[in-house]
């Protein structure tokens, strides 16, 4: 299947823009839409809580989705960057209109694949400072974390990656998309998280 994916910010933007700008490029290319999906929410919310999270688990190998430009997917590097690798790895391709990129498994979108893996590396960089300030201020909410007294500062397989988890916590990305993005299963984060101490009390 065919699907045209809109998303804009706010209730005061239209959907139309977008609308026309991808039906405009599939007439162009001879592509017929099966299904449109549109939504009025901020790239920064978790794609879980979108329109998109059910999209991306429909989606099958073959399957095309088309959206006006890849900042319609997410707000930053990292999210849009884990959406493209999950689908990349499903078969579903991803055409853009206004960047006029063609995502599947051809020379050019592992290029891409690659400058977005960059991009990402350097993103996961600036994670660390964000997530000091934003644990500070959870701290001062309540939010109990670090080791519970006693326990043995032992690795595990998410260590690496705690930060990048702790901080898709605070921005609200459920426990199941960071278990797929980590290609573990939801209990070893579970166990992980509970193993570190880590407490969000109204969350999880």
């Amino acid at each position: 299947m065919i699907f045209g994916y809109i998303r804009v910010s706010t209730d005061k933007q239209t959907v139309l823009n977008q609308k026309y700008e991808i039906t405009c490029y599939a007439k162009r290319h001879k592509i017929k839409i099966d299904k449109w999906i549109a939504e009025t929410i901020s790239g920064t919310v978790a794609p879980s809580k979108r329109n998109l999270g059910k999209l991306l688990g429909k989606v099958k190998k073959g399957d095309i989705i088309i959206c006006s430009e890849i900042s319609r997917l997410g707000r930053n590097m990292f999210m849009i960057m884990s959406i493209l690798n999950r689908l990349m790895e499903d078969g579903v391709l991803v055409y853009t209109v206004k960047e006029g990129y063609k995502l599947g498994s051809d020379l050019t979108s592992k290029v891409l694949a690659f400058a977005f893996s960059i991009s990402a590396e350097i993103e996961r960089t600036l994670i660390s400072d964000r997530t000091k300030e934003a644990l500070r201020r959870k701290k001062s909410e309540g939010v109990v974390l670090g080791r519970p007294r006693g326990k043995l500062n032992t690795r595990y397989k998410l260590s690496p990656y705690e930060n990048e988890i702790i901080n898709m916590l605070l921005c609200g990305y459920s426990k199941k998309y960071i278990s797929e993005t980590f290609n573990v299963n939801t209990q070893t984060l579970t166990n992980f998280l509970k193993r570190r101490g880590i407490v969000f009390r109204n969350r999880l």
